[in-house]
């Protein structure tokens, strides 16, 4: 008599479930984070300490009977300050951010047209296509003279390709 043997076996390893969670939960937590709030609190902390000094230097000068009121106005002085520059240290802190991310983007984007460089001069192929594109895009130019104000706010319309990008651009219209 024959007889079958069924064994059920889980697609997954439970190991590597737990991993790939542990991983999504450290991305969404990455993704989460705003560097702009902590540098704004490291602003804040700078502004205010310079003005308790500041406040502090005129204090000392007093004498001891005037010293309960000096410490309620360095207080004032500090909460006042907390209270005036939240905002502005904020929104500085929230451009020092954006302005390291898009350089952080930029040097991203020159290392890999250096590297696609580097490999394009060992491939002749390749070679040929950028030739093919400069000889394109300088045709297109003496066509169609533009001055340099037309060229500026095209530019400042379009966000310049990086070359993987435009010879992507050149081999996708090639093979579709």
């Amino acid at each position: 008599m024959t007889s079958f043997v069924h064994v059920e076996q889980p697609a997954t390893h439970p190991g590597v479930a737990r991993a790939e969670a542990v991983i999504d939960q450290i991305r969404a937590a990455r993704r989460s984070f705003d560097g702009a709030r902590g540098l704004a609190a490291l602003l804040l902390a700078a502004i205010v300490a310079s003005l308790l000094v500041v406040a502090d230097k005129l204090m000392s000068t007093w004498n001891d009977g005037g010293l309960l009121v000096a410490w309620l106005v360095l207080w004032g002085v500090a909460f006042a300050t907390l209270a005036f520059f939240a905002g502005t240290a904020r929104t500085l802190a929230v451009r020092a951010v954006s302005a390291a991310r898009s350089a952080a983007r930029r040097r991203a984007a020159a290392r890999a047209d250096e590297q696609f460089l580097a490999y394009a001069k060992l491939d002749p192929r390749i070679l040929r296509e950028l030739q093919a594109i400069r000889t394109r895009q300088e045709a297109d130019s003496a066509e169609a003279p533009v001055t340099a104000s037309a060229q500026s706010a095209k530019l400042a319309d379009d966000s310049v390709p990086t070359l993987y990008t435009a010879l992507r651009r050149v081999n996708l219209g090639q093979h579709y």
